[in-house]
């Protein structure tokens, strides 16, 4: 007894292909997380406190320069843009460098 052929590829792809335009997207019934995450590396966080040692005293008053720990995730821009909103100056440039214990130093040039 020999078998049927089963039904042409077409005609099931097309089937497929008008049901898929005519579905409409399922929502979900319940929010996966609770709450949006925030970011942590906010204006208040980027920037730890100001250094006041010898040296940083010394490029304030001769560099017109402000010396400040930050945070090491963050960039020159974050660091620029916090400065602006804490102490309401214009910062001309901000040079970075990574301190031997990890830290992050901020020259930021007035």
């Amino acid at each position: 007894v020999k078998k049927e052929d089963p039904a042409p590829p077409e005609a099931e792809t097309k089937a497929k292909a008008s049901k898929a335009k005519n579905t409409v997207l399922r929502q979900p019934k319940y929010p996966r997380k609770s709450a949006p995450r925030r970011s942590k590396l906010d204006h208040c966080a980027s920037i730890k406190f100001p250094l006041t040692t010898e040296s940083a005293m010394k490029k304030t008053e001769d560099n017109n320069t402000l010396v400040f720990i930050a945070d090491v995730k963050v960039n020159k821009q974050q660091i620029q843009q916090a400065v602006r909103k804490f102490y309401d100056i214009d910062v001309a440039k901000v040079n970075t460098l990574i301190r031997p214990d990890g830290e992050k130093k901020a020259y930021v040039r007035l």
